[in-house]
């Protein structure tokens, strides 16, 4: 089976009439419509979608089979997939969420700073969210060349040159 990839969530409903909030997880919001049919993540439904409109923080969506507002609040907080090969190729230097997760830290000396736990995007910029078990707490490092110059999916790590004490 294709590895599937999250490409959006649904917030629930938006209108009486069955259409969902959604939020896209693409660089174009709307292009998440490219990539449909998508399925829950236990593939156990698939939604084909149509966009009715832009609304803050998303997308106002029909999804097929909704037609309810109760069938949409039913779909609130449901993470919406599709198939890494719908999905286009990356320039060299970007790189889906998923692949990212789970890499190994180090730091430009090649000690072992902790893993990737998540990816978290604020808007303007993408954060690593690193964990190990040196660290009290999680570190978020900006996602940018100075502050990750290496990038190595194929050996399963990255090199973080952090500001000075971020992980003390």
């Amino acid at each position: 089976m294709t590895e599937m990839i999250c490409v959006g969530a649904i917030g629930g409903a938006y209108s009486v009439q069955g259409e969902v909030r959604l939020k896209s997880f693409t660089a174009e919001a709307s292009a998440i419509a490219d990539y449909a049919p998508l399925t829950t993540e236990d593939g156990s439904q698939s939604y084909d979608l149509v966009i009715t409109r832009a609304i803050k923080n998303g997308l106002a969506v029909r999804l097929s089979g909704v037609v309810t507002k109760e069938d949409a609040d039913a779909l609130k907080g449901v993470k919406l997939f599709a198939p890494r090969d719908r999905l286009p190729e990356l320039p060299e230097d970007e790189f889906y969420y998923t692949d990212l997760v789970g890499l190994e830290a180090r730091d430009t000396g090649g000690t072992v700073l902790g893993h990737i736990k998540s990816v978290q995007n604020n808007g303007a910029d993408d954060l690593l969210e690193i964990h190990g078990p040196g660290l009290k707490n999680t570190v978020l490092i900006l996602f940018n060349k100075a502050n990750v110059p290496t990038v190595d999916i194929g050996n399963g790590r990255i090199v973080v040159d952090p500001p000075e004490g971020l992980f003390e």
